[in-house]
C-alpha cells in the first residue's frame, strides 16, 4: 500500500451506536492471521492498514463484518484457523522476518497460501517444540509472558549442577539487567536435567547456566503448557487436536 497523503487518516473509534456489532481493528488483524496480537498494533500505527480505502492508525478503531480491511493493499479475511506443532531442528530460526536466514522453521510446514507465525521464540541453537498458528488470540494466550505459560526443557550441560546452583536458579540470577529464574530444576543424571521456565526471556536458560560456569551442550523444549512434544521427529509437524487447542486456551 502506498500510504498516499490524500487519504484521510482515522485515529478514533467509530460511534457507540455500532459498538455492539464492531470489533477492534487490532483484534481483526490477529483473527485474520495477518499478525500476532503483539505485532498488530505496530502494523496499524505505521499506516499500513486501511479500512474501506482510508488509512487507519488507531488499533482501537472499530470495524464490522462488511468493512473492507487491507494490509499493504491486500484484503484481509477471517478464514480457517491453523494450530500446528513443529519439532524444530537446531539451526532453524523461528522469525519470518529474517531475510538473511537460510533456514526458517516455518518453511518446514508445507501449507501453501497461509501466513503462519510462531508462538513465542525458540533460539536458532535450540530445538524442540514450537507452535505455529494464524490465530493471534491463540498466539497471545500461549506466547505472551503475562500469561505465565510454563515451558519445559531437556538440557544437557558440560558440568553437574550443585545444590547451590539449583538454589540460585530458583531464586533468580541477575544477568544483563534482568532476573532469570527457573520454576523448577530436576536432575536426571549428572549432566542432564529438566528445567521449567515461566517467562520466556531471550536465551534465558543458556544465560543462567553460563553465569554458573556451565556450558549448554543441547537444549530441547519438550512441552509448552499442556502440550507435549512426545515422539514427533525433528523437522516433522502435526496439527493440534481440538482437545489440545481447548486445553491450551484454558491454560
Amino acid at each position: 500500500m502506498s500510504g498516499s497523503t490524500d487519504k484521510k487518516k482515522h485515529t478514533e473509534p467509530i460511534g457507540a451506536d455500532t459498538e455492539a456489532k464492531a470489533v477492534r481493528l487490532c483484534h481483526f488483524l490477529a483473527q485474520s492471521g495477518a499478525a500476532s496480537r503483539r505485532h498488530a498494533d505496530g502494523l496499524i500505527a505505521s499506516g499500513r492498514v486501511s479500512v474501506n480505502g482510508e488509512t487507519v492508525t488507531s488499533p482501537g478503531f472499530k470495524v464490522q463484518s462488511d468493512d473492507t480491511i487491507c494490509l499493504d493493499g491486500q484484503r484481509l479475511e477471517i478464514g480457517r484457523r491453523y494450530y500446528i506443532m513443529l519439532n524444530k531442528p537446531r539451526g532453524y530460526v523461528c522469525t519470518n522476518d529474517d531475510c538473511h536466514a537460510e533456514q526458517k522453521a516455518v518453511d518446514l510446514i508445507k501449507i501453501h497460501g497461509v501466513r503462519l507465525f510462531s508462538v513465542g521464540r525458540l533460539d536458532k541453537d535450540s530445538e524442540g517444540l514450537i507452535l505455529f498458528t494464524n490465530d493471534g488470540d491463540f498466539a497471545a494466550k500461549l506466547g505472551h509472558p503475562r500469561h505465565g505459560v510454563k515451558k519445559t526443557y531437556a538440557v544437557n550441560i558440560d558440568k553437574p549442577l550443585s545444590p547451590g546452583d539449583i538454589k540460585s536458579m530458583l531464586n533468580g540470577i541477575h544477568d544483563e539487567g534482568e532476573i532469570l529464574r527457573a520454576l523448577s530444576v530436576h536432575i536426571e543424571t549428572k549432566r542432564f536435567c529438566i528445567i521449567v521456565m515461566g517467562e520466556g526471556k531471550k536465551r534465558e536458560i543458556r544465560r543462567m547456566l553460563k553465569r554458573l560456569g556451565k556450558k549448554t551442550l543441547r537444549l530441547q523444549r519438550i512441552a509448552v503448557g499442556k502440550l507435549f512434544l512426545g515422539k514427533l521427529a525433528p523437522g516433522q509437524w502435526r496439527f493440534l487436536s481440538a482437545k489440545e487447542i481447548e486445553l491450551s486456551m484454558k491454560n
